[in-house]
């Protein structure tokens, strides 16, 4: 065990290990606030869709060079989370038909524009390692980490100020309207931070692992506690905790960051729901 914590003090001498850490755990924060309002409102799968639809412009701005591709895959996919709440809102095509038609598409565009444009002698190595998680988060820049505060403070923001109407909109919808809560813009608000939230979390996860930093915090917590500002508080502290414990285990083992997170996770949901099983029983 001492010599764990050794090798952990020796990394946590280098600035990107640090900056790996900062980003990792300002992410789980942010995700862990939006996924307790998507997994109560039946909506935990708009990450997987966002997700897709991320890879997809990542993988047009990479093969066209595009200057600030972060930007434009950002604003992509707060388009497409625009775009899936009108859509979902449509008597003829449901939510989950929206989210399936824009998750499988853009999965499809971004690997068949990959294969076809790119220059790369590793095509399925750069899908991969995009899909999965891959090493740039410990590539980081400075200008990048301060991005991701800037982004998280923000998230952080507007989930507090807007909490009482996001409470509102979770739990009864009607009920918040007709008290002259516009339900819908704050609908759209929740999609566009989640779409926020789901582009900064590529690099530390993967496209197809973002779902689980959302839904498994949110889960967890569900398990034990029982009422809204309980459950998004220890949410958050799950997140965080299982983001910090998975990233130093790959730090020191050399695990995928992304599946080694998801792995954390995956344990922790498993101890609480026991716990919560305890609790029902006493």
């Amino acid at each position: 065990m001492s010599d764990t914590f050794e090798i952990v003090r020796y990394y946590l001498q280098y600035p990107f290990v640090r900056y790996a850490l900062i980003v990792g755990v300002l992410i789980a924060l942010c995700s862990s606030l939006l996924g307790v309002t998507l997994v109560l409102k039946r909506f935990s799968f708009i990450g997987d869709g966002l997700s897709h639809v991320a890879f997809g412009a990542m993988a047009i701005a990479t093969i066209f060079k595009l200057v600030g591709n972060t930007w434009f895959v950002m604003a992509i996919t707060i388009v497409a989370a625009v775009l899936l709440l009108r859509t979902g809102q449509n008597t003829k095509i449901k939510g989950d038909a929206a989210i399936a038609m824009l998750s499988v598409g853009s999965l499809a565009i971004g690997y068949l524009v990959l294969n076809v444009f790119s220059t790369s002698a590793n095509v399925s190595g750069d899908v991969c390692t995009t899909l999965f998680g891959s090493t740039s988060i410990l590539t980081l820049q400075k200008s990048e980490v301060w991005l991701c505060i800037i982004l998280s403070i923000a998230v952080v923001c507007m989930f507090v100020l807007c909490y009482n109407r996001i409470f509102a909109v979770t739990f009864d919808e009607n009920f918040a309207k007709a008290t002259g809560t516009k339900a819908g813009v704050y609908n759209l608000l929740i999609a566009i931070i989640t779409a926020i939230i789901i582009v900064m979390a590529m690099n530390l996860v993967g496209s197809l692992l973002i779902s689980a930093l959302i839904i498994f915090p949110a889960l967890s917590a569900m398990r034990v506690i029982t009422h809204f500002k309980g459950v998004v508080i220890y949410s958050a502290v799950i997140s965080v905790v299982c983001a910090l414990l998975g990233m130093l285990i790959s730090i020191v083992y050399s695990t995928p960051v992304g599946s080694t997170i998801v792995s954390v996770d995956i344990v922790c949901f498993a101890i609480n729901y026991v716990i919560g099983r305890v609790l029902r029983k006493s």
